[in-house]
């Protein structure tokens, strides 16, 4: 958080951090932030978080229509991914507390609400004022059906090819994405972003920014990685 500030560079805050978005904006008090969101079938969640991040001072809510449900992401199965029990999601902080069962990455299972749709979004303009970027667009229909429902901005993206198996390249998407947008909204692009070059491409195809995720989190495991070796004791006997 303090790179990304430090960079000014726009950093787009999970719902499921495991940070709240408090303890966020107490890391990276200047830094440019907007807030991740999801529809829950409990619309006071979603509503409580709004709220707290447009008070927060976060400058947009990014919100991500392409998990009415969580996908069968076969790499976290086969590897029995489960949230580590000393990490917490920490913008739910004691709001699951006395629900049993599984859950989906820190939340309960069947919490998101399967049945969202573009009328949502008039329910969160009449709910904040923070412009809002549709996440999760991937086709020049959707694209047209955003602008026509006023948002303010697009991030082509396919969830970083973990909700459905086989899913379009965001590249592959993007031109068509920006002919069909002619300038009304801003477009955006993640997903597939792994060198300098990439980034280059997406930008002459008409992206107007970028966002990235898994290089930073590569950077991360490889240092955790780097320093278990270190100070490994058999590994440096």
């Amino acid at each position: 958080l303090p790179a990304a500030e430090g960079l000014n560079l726009c950093y787009v805050a999970s719902t499921y951090s495991t940070c709240s978005v408090e303890e966020i904006v107490a890391a990276a008090p200047e830094g440019p932030r907007w807030f991740q969101l999801y529809v829950y079938r409990d619309r006071k969640l979603s509503e409580g978080l709004v709220h707290r991040a447009e008070a927060l001072g976060f400058k947009a809510l990014v919100l991500t229509v392409d998990v009415p449900y969580t996908g069968k992401r076969r790499s976290d199965i086969r590897n029995n991914f489960r949230l580590p029990p000393h990490l917490k999601v920490k913008n739910f902080e004691g709001v699951f507390e006395n629900q049993c069962g599984p859950d989906n990455y820190g939340v309960p299972a069947n919490t998101l609400d399967p049945s969202i749709s573009w009328k949502d979004i008039y329910w969160l303009q009449n709910l904040t004022r923070l412009p809002i970027i549709i996440k999760g667009i991937l086709t020049k229909e959707d694209a047209e059906l955003a602008v026509e429902h006023g948002v303010q901005g697009i991030i082509v993206s396919n969830h970083g090819g973990r909700q459905l198996d086989g899913e379009l390249a965001t590249i592959d998407a993007l031109s068509e994405i920006v002919e069909a947008v002619q300038g009304r909204i801003e477009v955006y692009i993640d997903g597939g972003i792994r060198t300098g070059s990439d980034v280059l491409k997406a930008l002459a195809l008409g992206a107007k920014c970028v966002f990235i995720g898994r290089p930073i989190v590569w950077g991360l495991a490889y240092k955790v990685c780097l320093q278990r070796y270190l100070y490994c004791p058999i590994m440096n006997s």
